[in-house]
């Protein structure tokens, strides 16, 4: 049998992080992707975490010489079997509507022959509004198929219809559009965890994080050896500056206490770089009280007790001594501040015996959640994590995900946990 194809066109909004879940589910039930991003997609997905989910290019310029040298937009228009508009925002229905083509995507929908199908998601008001609804009218008389939005808790605060559906409902009218048999089996992988069997737990909001306090560190420390060298270690800051991120996207007022990487700061988010663990527990310290602090960041052990002030220099005696000293625990020691936050969650990095070492570190250590990974790897430093998340329930295992999608999944979890006290 012929592998069917979809063009999936994410635009703008913060329901297109669950595009990558769409794209995992549709690529399970056998049907390839290619995706186009808007540019405003681009602030809430990045491109590499599509790109590693459609194992494809991801188009977004118009105007890349070598594609449109090609009749690129025409190539990509006419190639799928099936063009998807996920999440289809108020901005580019009305632009579909009018035959606006002021982009790559808005131009590939307007050169297509292919069916097209929209999934709207948007802030209830702009839903009801009387312009998208005469949109959605000029759309479906056009031909365009849209696929009702669900009821449920706005990203704004507000109720009502307007919510982008469950990516397995979305995955399914796209197999019936195409004709392909749809396997529901598929759309999970696994059976739901405890948190996903809760009943309430698809009314999550997407911005259930608003007015709490949320601390994170992230990245490694840099210990002095002497002006010229220090200890350290290989954390590349992604995974904080990921959940960070996440964190902001959902509502919360963010502190991020980095060490030293070079990352930009996430949009919404108050960042203080340091460079060692004694700074770093210093930060941290300041940067109470807060609701939930994560711990991600990768604090070396030891530092030099003595660290000169000129670089230490070969002399032909041998290996000058160096004497080591413990630096703090600083997730130990918050667990027992005056001002402990109330979800606090520490990372474990570890390269054997993962979920056996993350269950000593939640004894020992005092914190509610350890979030343990196995960085044996290229974990440290590469685009993607898998994670064990160890707490006095148990243990859930979460499968190898772009780092965003595991900051984003991680942010939902610890706001089902607050929400339940």
């Amino acid at each position: 049998m012929e592998t069917k194809r979809i063009l999936l066109i994410v635009s703008g909004g913060i329901a297109a992080y669950k595009s990558l879940e769409l794209v995992r589910l549709i690529k399970r039930q056998g049907i390839a992707v290619r995706a186009v991003m808007t540019q405003s997609a681009t602030e809430f997905v990045t491109p590499l975490s599509m790109g590693v989910m459609t194992e494809d290019q991801v188009y977004g310029d118009m105007f890349d010489l070598k594609e449109e040298r090609e009749i690129g937009h025409i190539q990509l228009s006419r190639q799928a079997d099936l063009i998807v508009i996920c999440p289809a925002t108020a901005n580019i229905l009305a632009k579909m509507a009018a035959g606006i083509a002021d982009d790559l995507a808005t131009t590939i929908l307007l050169a297509t022959d292919k069916p097209v199908l929209a999934v709207p998601a948007m802030n209830v008001r702009m839903w009801q509004h009387a312009a998208t609804q005469r949109n959605l009218a000029q759309l479906r008389a056009d031909g365009v198929t849209i696929m009702e939005p669900d009821s449920g808790a706005m990203a704004c605060g507000e109720f009502g219809p307007g919510r982008l559906p469950e990516p397995p409902a979305i995955a399914e009218r796209i197999c019936a559009m195409l004709g392909h048999s749809f396997d529901s089996t598929l759309t999970a992988g696994r059976a739901p965890t405890t948190l996903e069997a809760q009943p309430d737990f698809a009314d999550i909001t997407h911005r259930p994080l608003f007015g709490k306090r949320v601390l994170v560190t992230a990245g490694p420390t840099h210990e002095a050896i002497d002006p010229v060298r220090y200890i350290a270690n290989r954390s590349s800051g992604r995974q904080g500056f990921a959940i960070a991120a996440a964190a902001a996207e959902m509502g919360a007022e963010v502190t991020l206490i980095a060490g030293p990487v070079h990352l930009v700061t996430p949009p919404g988010v108050i960042r203080i770089d340091v460079e060692t663990a004694l700074e770093m527990q210093s930060e941290v310290e300041k940067a109470l009280p807060s609701d939930v602090a994560i711990m991600v960041a990768a604090v070396a052990d030891w530092r030099a007790t003595e660290a000169p002030d000129q670089k230490i220099k070969k002399d032909g005696k041998g290996i000058p001594p160096l004497t080591l000293t413990e630096n703090p625990d600083i997730l130990a020691s918050l667990a027992q501040h005056k001002n402990r936050p109330g979800l606090l969650i520490g990372f474990a990095a570890e390269t054997e015996k993962i979920i056996e070492h993350a269950q000593a570190k939640l004894a020992k250590k005092g914190c509610d959640w350890i979030v343990a990974n196995d960085v044996s790897g290229d974990v440290m430093g590469g685009a993607n994590n898998a994670f064990h998340i160890v707490n006095k329930d148990g243990v859930e295992s979460w499968p190898d995900s772009p780092k965003d999608v595991i900051a984003r999944k991680l942010m939902e979890r610890v706001a089902h946990a607050l929400a339940q006290g």
